[in-house]
């Protein structure tokens, strides 16, 4: 299974920050999954929330700040003991460090509650800017953002992500959908599902994975991929399962 950063190394450090997305290439985890969302002039940012008042020493929505205004607001402050100072990182910023990575990119455009105008094409812009159109794949929970990814980024995979309660026949519906990957999380996920997505060749990534259980279970199944807030403790395990293959 790959192992990918959610929001970066977010168990130790603050979520969808430049520090956080590094910490967790220290790793060697496969790749970071990451959100995008776009700022009053139209700047493509990192960031979950569609406000900044969870994660930041601010409060507002993203949409009604420019960057200049934005980038003066914390984004560390949940981890006073990790960092003094961490701001929202652009889209930018992030594929002109990524790009001289081995690293891969689950992009979620976040357009499930409010949807930003052209925010997959000023994504997919700054993609083919830095050269990462084989390194990066995209997910939403809306999933016309994901048609509209697929249009302008063909070569890119697109998952289709459900909450908690899954969808029914997910392999069928992804592949309909031009899909190649379905992202559910844990709770909705069995071995039949994991074996309907496999039926219709739909690869299946798992959030959010930060159990031994988990990781154990998903495995077995043959799941390809988990999201996890602590890429280490997931990287580790995974070494250490396939040594144990080799040997026996």
């Amino acid at each position: 299974m790959k192992v990918y950063a959610h929001r970066g190394y977010s168990g130790m450090y603050p979520e969808n920050t430049m520090l956080a997305f590094k910490k967790a290439a220290e790793t060697g985890c496969d790749g970071i999954e990451l959100d995008v969302q776009l700022t009053k002039d139209q700047v493509v940012v990192i960031i979950h929330d569609e406000n900044i008042d969870r994660t930041t020493d601010g409060a507002g929505m993203v949409r009604d700040y420019t960057y200049e205004e934005l980038k003066k607001f914390n984004a560390g402050v949940l981890f006073p003991d990790i960092t003094d100072f961490q701001p929202i990182p652009t889209f930018e910023e992030y594929c002109a460090w990524v790009a001289d990575t081995g690293l891969e990119t689950n992009i979620e455009i976040k357009t499930g509650i409010y949807y930003y105008e052209d925010i997959e094409k000023k994504t997919v812009d700054l993609i083919r800017k830095y050269g990462l159109e084989k390194k990066v794949m995209f997910s939403s929970f809306n999933h016309m953002s994901l048609v509209r990814a697929k249009e302008l980024l063909p070569e890119a995979e697109c998952g289709a992500l459900l909450g908690e309660t899954g969808i029914g026949n997910p392999g069928y519906y992804c592949r309909a959908q031009g899909f190649e990957c379905y992202h559910p999380g844990y709770q909705s996920v069995t071995k039949e599902i994991v074996d309907q997505c496999g039926k219709y060749g739909v690869k299946i990534n798992v959030w959010t994975i930060n159990g031994l259980h988990e990781l154990e279970r998903l495995c077995e199944w043959g799941c390809d991929g988990v999201i996890t807030n602590y890429p280490e403790v997931c990287r580790v395990w995974a070494a250490y399962k396939d040594k144990k293959k080799q040997s026996t």
